[in-house]
């Protein structure tokens, strides 16, 4: 199982980026697929997540409003759309894919199976 994560970059705030995740090796169409970022000394938080069903989402209070995460089960990909950023959401950002039989919505880490490589976000001021 491979996720290749692409599309981060430099940005001023304000803002946006879309991020996208490539799937490969295995059913995506049954998996709940989620957003995670990382900055060096911290945990990897949940940002957004986006359950087999493409209507049903959940986002962290810090992005709800700003952040859109969608998926293309043709395609086996699935993106954020990032608007309005902030500094704050500066990080490696981290596209996963859930286990079979997860609790909705997956918000921790545990609840992933497989990760992307991670794409690097920077927002300046």
């Amino acid at each position: 199982v491979q996720l290749q994560a692409s599309g981060g970059g430099l940005v001023q705030a304000g803002g946006s980026l879309r991020l996208s995740c490539a799937v490969s090796g295995r059913s995506f169409n049954s998996a709940a697929m989620g957003w995670f970022r990382q900055v060096p000394g911290q945990e990897r938080e949940f940002v957004a997540t986006i359950g087999v069903d493409t209507g049903t989402t959940a986002y962290s209070n810090s992005v709800q409003g700003r952040f859109t995460i969608s998926r293309d089960n043709a395609k086996n990909t699935v993106s954020l759309q990032m608007n309005n950023l902030n500094t704050g959401d500066t990080a490696v950002y981290y596209c996963g894919a859930s286990n079979f039989k997860v609790r909705w919505p997956p918000t921790t880490v545990g609840a992933y199976a497989y990760w992307g490589q991670g794409t690097l976000v920077t927002v300046s001021s």
